[in-house]
């Protein structure tokens, strides 16, 4: 997330607060905190809460044969297992999207079982997840679109009574446009097979993860879903403030209410999947050959930035929320790490170098992601130096991973 975009964020915020009223249309939440997930209308288990295991896992575990949960999952049963989670990051999302296509160029990039995304990671995923076909696509979202192409500016008067300071509606249009009706029949294809696509959003009421299974969407019944998928994808992208958040329509106790969802990313930057699962139990069902390998594209660096701060109220506090987002994600970093030698999994990261030196002149500034897109590209082609553990384990004396390994 670059400081234009934690400006518009803090601006938005402190004229939410002076607004006497607002134009945010009526709404009918939850009447009270629920630990049970309301239902999307039409698609059972289309979500879970991502800080819990999902009950209807659990339930499925409990209640079926071996055989029977293989049945259900052909594709990724017997197979090696290969997981890839992209971050966070707005237009830094042109790194990852090179990356990919570069690993494409190798002939190494493999099918993946399971893809999760974030913020502009959740805008990546369908077409990482889907494969090599829709490398063009991934190429051209971050190299065609400028600001002005993505969001339209509020008016003061309409920031001052609104919820966000840009509107996202051209956003949504081009995400709509690529969700194709061939799009749907091949994330369905893939979920009827097992594999899965996850997105996550956070809801605003709850303030809590939420994990959207994709996949399970596509392949459901209801008409809209392709509606549905676009704005799942929207609201994961919809960063608090900046862009207004998403209403969703839900079910529960046969009653009709909503939620408002806004980015993924004001709870973490990137996720593979809750680490309350019992991975192993779960591989050793599917009969998973060899260690699953999970594969993190980090949008953005991991070394701080230094950038002098003018002492006003926009700048202090532009920092220190780059400060936290930055400090927050590499928390996310660890927790996977950890989940991935408790789970006997391989762990592989990827980063933007900490040596880019180009700055954006906007928001999304073609030749900045240009830039961003040239460079993923090329460190993949050459062989991308997959780091096997966060940058910081390599400092501290742990023993924890032969201890972890010494459990198995």
């Amino acid at each position: 997330m670059n400081p234009t975009t934690l400006v518009a964020m803090l601006m938005a915020a402190l004229m939410s607060v002076l607004a006497a009223c607002g134009t945010v249309p009526d709404r009918k939440p939850l009447p009270d905190p629920q630990e049970q997930m309301a239902e999307i209308p039409g698609v059972p288990n289309a979500r879970f809460w991502g800080d819990a295991t999902p009950d209807f896992l659990l339930e499925r575990l409990a209640n079926s044969t071996v055989e029977e949960i293989r049945a259900r999952q052909t594709g990724i049963v017997g197979v090696p297992h290969y997981y890839l989670a992209i971050s966070g990051g707005g237009p830094d999302g042109a790194f990852g999207a090179g990356l990919l296509n570069g690993w494409t160029e190798t002939g190494t990039r493999p099918q993946f079982t399971m893809v999760t995304g974030i913020s502009t990671g959740a805008l990546i995923a369908p077409f990482a997840f889907l494969g090599s076909e829709y490398d063009q696509t991934l190429k051209d979202m971050y190299t065609l679109y400028t600001t002005d192409d993505l969001v339209t500016q509020r008016a003061w008067t309409e920031i001052i009574t609104g919820d966000a300071a840009a509107s996202t509606e051209k956003l949504r249009e081009i995400i709509y446009g690529y969700m194709t009706p061939q799009l749907m029949n091949e994330l369905a294809d893939a979920f009827k097979q097992g594999r899965r696509l996850f997105v996550s959003t956070t809801n605003l009421d709850a303030k809590r993860p939420v994990i959207w299974n994709i996949t399970a969407i596509a392949a459901s019944d209801r008409p809209d879903k392709r509606d549905l998928i676009s704005d799942v994808l929207l609201a994961s992208a919809s960063v608090p403030g900046a862009f207004p958040p998403v209403l969703f329509e839900v079910e529960f106790e046969g009653q009709r209410y909503d939620e408002l969802h806004v980015d993924g990313g004001a709870v973490s930057q990137v996720f593979v999947y809750p680490t309350t699962i019992d991975w192993p139990a779960l591989m050793e069902i599917l009969d998973v050959q060899g260690r699953p390998e999970v594969y993190v594209i980090r949008n953005s660096p991991l070394d701080a930035r230094w950038s002098t701060v003018n002492p006003d109220i926009f700048s202090i506090v532009g920092a220190s929320v780059s400060s936290l987002i930055r400090t927050q994600g590499i928390g996310d970093l660890d927790r996977i790490y950890l989940t991935s030698l408790r789970d006997g999994n391989d762990f592989y990261l990827a980063y933007v170098p900490d040596d880019f030196d180009v700055e954006p002149q906007e928001a999304f500034d073609l030749e900045y992601m240009r830039a961003l897109y040239d460079i993923g590209y090329e460190m993949a082609l050459d062989g991308y130096p997959w780091a096997r553990k966060p940058v910081g384990f390599d400092v501290v004396d742990i023993d924890l991973e032969e201890d972890l390994k010494h459990e198995e």
